[in-house]
């Protein structure tokens, strides 16, 4: 199929992985999310439930659409669900807002988990970390905020500017994150560092910089996450292509902390990081897509998001460079559960395209799932979107 052949209203394409009855329970959920109470006070209810011994009406639910499961093994049966229609797996460790030292240890054992089992299989392409699950956001934050007023590019200064009550956190911080990431490179697992906060990526970027310019020396193994709702997220992809020290992987998203960026930016008195309009992040975003491609031979990119139009772009750069689509130097992604109509038709299209399948205990990857629903609810288009396509399908499954 060509790329203009590819069609995202094809529902008989997106949804060949859903039977009649998943396809009535994920129409329920979505409407779910028009009800603002639900969202509001659904985290409470939730852990309720889970006291009250019925966790299996989340796993049936919420949990289902969104997980893989609580633990690895339990993601198998999405893997394998997923690789039928040729989608890969990109493990997700879901668990948000537990810090100290025994749980980044934890977090870390489990990260490491996901890169040992995706060595050697071709349905697990890609794994992924949050830097705050496994270093404190106190220690980020005043490294990010001594990055920024040093002017700092080299790693090994950090330390020394640290007040001494946070060396020993950035430490061993760093050692958990270079450890995943050399993991990674040596098992030829390609991992991605998801973006957090503004106020945190500063010191994000530099370790992620430093371990790419260290162990992207073949190909790109490591992969910096690009919020492009940031305005500066741009400038900064081309710059440091520019001085093509390695290989350059990078995972752009369009962000997911925009209130909150805005809120802490005006209650503190500092310019808001966020771009001005949706016009102009999609345009950014669209440009970095464009600018990937256009340094192919010395960026590998994955265009993760949920817009139509940046899917197609990407299929039309692909084309124009004539680049093979059964290459994971270029590939699509989108969240388990989610805008399955562009997954899955990009897929049977012939392109690399994988999911985010996040997993962990019920009750600890609850502040993850409350996201997701807010994102549904919040996000402009999504939820009707979501809705509409599925209530298409139905009907035309009975017809």
């Amino acid at each position: 199929m060509s790329t203009t052949d590819l069609s995202f209203q094809n529902t008989s394409v997106a949804f060949a992985h859903k039977s009649n009855g998943d396809l009535v329970k994920a129409r329920w959920l979505f409407r779910s999310f028009n009800f603002p109470a639900l969202l509001t006070y659904g985290p409470t209810m939730a852990k309720v439930a889970v006291f009250l011994g019925l966790k299996f009406t989340i796993k049936k639910t919420i949990f289902q659409q969104f997980c893989g499961g609580e633990n690895i093994e339990e993601c198998n049966v999405a893997t394998k669900n997923l690789a039928k229609s040729g989608i890969g797996t990109i493990l997700d460790y879901s668990v948000e807002g537990e810090e100290s030292d025994e749980t980044f240890d934890e977090t870390f054992e489990e990260v490491l988990r996901t890169v040992l089992r995706a060595k050697g299989n071709e349905d697990i392409p890609f794994t992924v970390f949050k830097t705050t699950g496994i270093m404190s956001s106190d220690v980020l934050n005043a490294a990010s905020t001594l990055i920024e007023e040093n002017q700092i590019v080299e790693l090994d200064l950090v330390k020394s500017t640290l007040t001494d009550d946070l060396k020993q956190g950035w430490d061993k911080g760093l050692a958990r994150f270079m450890r995943l990431c050399t993991a990674a490179a040596d098992n030829r697992v390609r991992i991605f560092v998801d973006a957090e906060e503004s106020w945190l990526q500063s010191a994000i970027d530099l370790m992620t910089t430093h371990a790419m310019e260290t162990l992207n020396k073949d190909q790109a193994w490591l992969y910096n996450t690009l919020q492009m709702y940031r305005h500066d997220r741009l400038a900064y992809l081309e710059r440091q292509v520019a001085e093509g020290k390695c290989h350059y992987g990078y995972k752009l998203v369009r962000g997911a902390y925009m209130e909150k960026e805005r809120a802490r930016a005006l209650s503190m008195g500092y310019q808001d990081p966020i771009q001005p309009n949706k016009e102009a992040t999609d345009k950014d975003y669209d440009r970095a897509v464009t600018f990937c491609l256009e340094n192919h031979n010395r960026v590998a990119v994955c265009i993760a998001t949920h817009n139509e139009h940046s899917s197609l772009l990407g299929t039309q750069l692909l084309n124009k460079y004539h680049l093979p689509k059964a290459d994971w130097k270029v590939s699509f992604s989108q969240l388990l559960g989610m805008s399955d109509h562009i997954s899955f038709n990009l897929s049977n299209s012939g392109y690399k395209v994988s999911k985010y399948v996040p997993y962990g205990p019920v009750l600890s990857v609850i502040p993850y799932l409350t996201r997701r629903a807010q994102e549904n609810s919040g996000m402009a288009g999504q939820m009707g979107r979501e809705l509409a396509l599925i209530e298409a399908e139905i009907k035309r499954r009975k017809a």
